[in-house]
């Protein structure tokens, strides 16, 4: 019997080199970087974004080499009210303390404040909604049911009479009053998504192998919900900033402390704008408008790297622009 002739294709598969052959030494395992973050990466608004965000941190953790801790509630009267200038970048308020120092330390309790806000509810988030999606029945009805109860609690009255009730400022009251509070409507948006991912056909075939439950959850549902839960992050982390600065410019936080929030209080009590001295009030308020954009533009980005609709949008429009780049020419 003649030899059958090789066709074209299995030519090609035998001149192409099984996967083994182009797989990295061992002990050199090369580090995956999930598909999600290079999108993210290539996102014009995350990029800004995180420039920005990594800049404010990066203030904050330089803060003992920036200025000194001491100046930013100094009260020294041979300083007072002295505009910007090379010795006081930001200048100095009525008391005396430097303005500079009081931006750069009061990173430190800000962007603490809103981490752990921001950390705190999205792992109840997370939690309370996956589970409710993955089990469903009676567990997911007590899960709208609580959400509906978490969803009417205002922040900021709770917060007031919180303080009041406890006779303390500090900032972990803030924390977890703010944490608590502003869970709910993203453990709605995960469990929506979570219910999206189960009926899936990998989370079935998943079950169909025999798969723990607890793995199925952990190596395949939760993975696919990164994305989501990162931006559930970064919105609890901005509205903690805002709700603590709000609250410490009304007088209602920790005001021997150096933060944004109680710079603009005492900007406030001493009438500093009234009187000209608008750099106690401008400087803070800008630290806290920069870093409330850096993450604004970061959770637009990651809205539209996890929202397929919104990257056919910017896809459409780039194409539709350079269509007419095109027609101009």
């Amino acid at each position: 019997m003649a030899q059958l002739q090789p066709t074209p294709i299995e030519e090609l598969q035998a001149a192409t080199p099984p996967p083994e052959a182009t797989v990295a030494p061992a002990g050199h395992s090369r580090l995956r970087v999930p598909t999600w973050v290079t999108l993210l990466l290539r996102n014009p608004k995350g990029r800004v974004g995180l420039a920005v965000f990594g800049g404010m941190v990066l203030l904050a953790l330089l803060a003992p080499l920036l200025a000194d801790r001491a100046t930013a509630t100094d009260f020294n009267l041979l300083t007072t009210r002295q505009s910007p200038s090379l010795h006081h970048p930001f200048g100095t308020t009525d008391q005396g303390s430097d303005v500079w120092a009081q931006v750069v330390w009061g990173a430190r309790p800000s962007l603490m404040l809103g981490f752990f806000a921001g950390l705190i509810s999205t792992v109840i988030a997370t939690v309370v909604g996956i589970t409710a999606a993955y089990v469903g029945g009676i567990v997911d009805d007590l899960m709208m049911v609580l959400t509906n109860v978490f969803l009417v609690i205002p922040t900021i009255p709770l917060l007031i009479d919180v303080t009041a009730f406890l006779h303390t400022r500090g900032t972990w009251v803030m924390t977890l009053v703010i944490a608590l509070t502003l869970w709910a409507f993203e453990a709605r948006i995960i469990r929506g998504q979570a219910l999206t991912l189960k009926n899936r056909d990998f989370i079935h075939a998943a079950k169909v192998a025999g798969e723990p439950t607890w793995r199925i959850v952990f190596a395949e549902l939760l993975p696919n919900m990164i994305s989501r839960i990162c931006a559930a992050f970064v919105l609890v982390f901005y509205i903690a900033i805002l709700v603590d600065a709000g609250l410490e410019f009304l007088g209602l936080g920790d005001m021997q402390k150096a933060s944004w929030g109680v710079a603009l209080y005492w900007a406030t009590v001493n009438s500093s704008v009234l009187q000209g001295e608008w750099w106690s009030f401008v400087f803070p308020g800008v630290a806290i408008g920069i870093t409330v954009l850096g993450l604004t533009l970061l959770l637009a980005g990651i809205d539209e790297v996890s929202n397929p609709r919104l990257r056919g949008i910017v896809v459409g429009r780039k194409r539709l622009f350079g269509l007419r780049g095109r027609e101009a020419a």
